[in-house]
């Protein structure tokens, strides 16, 4: 039996689920948020650096697989990449540590800013509550995280390969010694980032960004920096809508390459399921409570995406 909590953070999830379906409409196959993605592989390799910061497995590695997958925002698979509400863009990616005798992976999850609208699962539930119910207006002027979020820049980028994504939720970085690190993830474009105005948005074709996925792989492999922003003693790690100062110190932790896309690309969109909640030795998540609930609505919906 779960405990009580576990429960609540169960029942968020299936509420949440209910009401993205009920914004975007049921897609059969497809995730509530993001439904519109691609996967693609590659490796990453390491510096010292996070090798003195976790113990965790692809720190101390010369090279690890992954799997990794741009989206964009929204419930729609078909939403035009020129639609400004596929802004955040998103990017998962998989370490794959262990494939026999049991697949072992653990995953960062990111999306092009470092805003979220709410700190836990009963307020993101009341902020897709008030989307759907068209009392958002209302709901913004007494949120002051969730009018935050709205009102960030979000850019459209003029490619995957070139937008920065944001981890919003912090971690623990626990080293072999036992020394514990407080961070956040970042994922920084080797190629700079580069931004299209509304303008020369409209410009573009309605699959755009991922239309181009396979020229850039032709040219070479799509390379981001996987970066950790530190936190300082006394910085707030339990809640996602409390940023650190931009002075906190950013580590390198390593580089993904990223070399081709994946075959059979939407089956296996549907099977893959990524998790919030790191589970390798070396990394922990904080007290923030929206990792859980974020777990439980990936594991909910993924779950029916793979009986659809």
């Amino acid at each position: 039996m779960p405990l009580p909590s576990e429960q609540a953070t169960v029942d968020t999830g299936r509420q949440l689920l209910s009401t993205l379906q009920g914004i975007f409409g049921p897609h059969p196959g497809y995730r509530p948020a993001h439904a519109k993605g691609i996967l693609l592989k590659g490796s990453f390799t390491p510096t010292n650096e996070a090798a003195s910061l976790s113990a965790a497995p692809h720190f101390h590695r010369e090279s690890t697989p992954i799997i990794a997958r741009f989206s964009s925002s929204g419930g729609l698979p078909e939403l035009p990449d020129t639609d400004p509400n596929g802004n955040p863009r998103g990017l998962a990616v998989r370490f794959l540590l262990e494939e026999s005798p049991r697949r072992v992976h653990t995953d960062i999850i990111t999306h092009s800013t470092p805003f979220f609208p709410a700190k836990d699962g009963p307020e993101a539930l009341a902020f897709f509550r008030s989307v759907a119910n068209g009392t958002i207006a209302e709901f913004l002027t007494t949120h002051p995280a969730a009018l935050a979020f709205v009102q960030a820049p979000k850019p459209f980028p003029a490619s995957f390969a070139t937008d920065k994504y944001f981890g919003v939720n912090a971690f623990k970085l626990v080293s072999e010694e036992g020394k514990e690190t407080f961070i956040r993830y970042r994922i920084a474009p080797r190629a700079g980032e580069s931004y299209l105005d509304d303008d020369e948005a409209k410009t573009k074709s309605p699959a755009y960004l991922f239309d181009a996925v396979p020229g850039l792989l032709a040219h070479g492999s799509i390379e981001f920096d996987l970066e950790a922003q530190v936190a300082d003693e006394g910085d707030v790690t339990d809640d996602c809508t409390v940023h650190w100062p931009d002075h906190r110190r950013v580590v390198k932790l390593g580089v993904i390459s990223l070399v081709s896309v994946v075959e059979d690309n939407l089956s296996e969109q549907k099977r893959i399921i990524f998790d919030p909640v790191p589970r390798v030795n070396g990394i922990e998540p904080s007290e923030d409570p929206l990792i859980d609930v974020r777990a439980a609505v990936y594991l909910i919906s993924g779950r029916e995406r793979r009986a659809a």
